[in-house]
């Protein structure tokens, strides 16, 4: 048996589900969450007492109120890698991103949370992050990275930023920067780290000349 498969055997067949619009979870990267609705809390527990996987996906519609809004196809699983209850009932974890997954099927369950049978082998290359050896024109991407923050106003520790390897860098900011739902499932879904990073340089540089527009168009007034 290859090292490949006996990391894909290590993740189960069946994940717990946490949907929310605009978050994703990469391979490699790191998505603190502050749970506090009592179906999730659940969900937390039970994974912190069983394997230590969530999967994170998108929910295809912003339903306000649905219980169970359509979900998109392909999320991403993490382990609970940080855990902390507080005085005043919620739960503070922190996933790290081990792998992307495609719902094979929803189950029908009877937890308050839902539940899908993941298939883990069309990101067979995911797990589980780290890997510095990808083709990333990273002086481009940073570029367009700066140019998107000198936009905005903001500014990056871009000293910390250069000593991450190029997957964790890429899929980090694929999670963070605020880009539409659709806009991240795209980044989510990139077959491999070098299209993830193209796309994303693309995204940065549209939402920095949309933003000099506006500025512009607001100006002129």
């Amino acid at each position: 048996m290859t090292e490949k498969s006996k990391t894909l055997d290590a993740l189960p067949s069946v994940i717990p589900v946490f949907p929310l619009p605009s978050v994703i979870l990469l391979p490699g990267a790191s998505l603190p969450l502050n749970i506090f609705e009592p179906r999730y809390l659940k969900m937390v527990r039970d994974a912190a007492t069983g394997h230590n996987l969530i999967g994170m996906i998108q929910p295809r519609v912003k339903e306000v109120g649905a219980k169970a809004p359509p979900l998109f196809t392909v999320g991403g699983v993490g382990s609970i890698s940080e855990f902390h209850e507080t005085e005043d009932g919620r739960i503070v974890i922190r996933l790290k991103g081990l792998s992307r997954f495609r719902i094979d099927e929803e189950l029908s369950v009877t937890t308050p949370y839902r539940q899908v049978r993941a298939d883990w082998k069309a990101f067979e290359q995911d797990p589980w992050g780290g890997n510095s050896k990808t083709r990333v024109e990273r002086d481009a991407l940073m570029a367009s990275l700066k140019a998107y923050l000198d936009i905005k106003g903001l500014d990056a520790d871009f000293s910390a930023i250069a000593e991450a390897p190029d997957d964790v860098l890429v899929n980090t900011l694929s999670m963070i920067v605020p880009f539409s739902p659709a806009e991240k499932q795209a980044l989510l879904e990139a077959p491999e780290v070098w299209d993830r990073s193209e796309l994303l340089k693309k995204l940065l540089t549209m939402a920095a000349s949309n933003l000099a527009a506006n500025d512009s168009d607001g100006s002129a007034h």
